[in-house]
């Protein structure tokens, strides 16, 4: 993927992350993008209570993934990573 490609698939997850946001708050966490892969795959850190939410895979599965692949279809997956 090249660098305009990339940057353009950032801006995308950014936004959807804010439209997002409010809901993790609400629950005491939040998210914070890491990078995007060459590959295409989002890469977050979970921050507050979702970092260590039993539920937090779920929700980065099953909710994040989906809104962030409806923003930007070129998205692969999502991944918490640790830093």
């Amino acid at each position: 993927m090249n660098e305009i490609k990339k940057q353009e698939i950032i801006q995308k997850v950014n936004n959807a992350l804010e439209q997002l946001r409010p809901f993790l708050h609400a629950d005491g966490g939040d998210m914070e993008l890491i990078d995007v892969t060459n590959d295409a795959v989002v890469q977050v850190r979970l921050l507050g209570a979702c970092s260590d939410c039993s539920m937090s895979s779920m929700t980065l599965k099953a909710g994040l993934e989906d809104a962030l692949k409806s923003a930007a279809p070129e998205v692969k997956s999502v991944e918490a990573v640790s830093i």
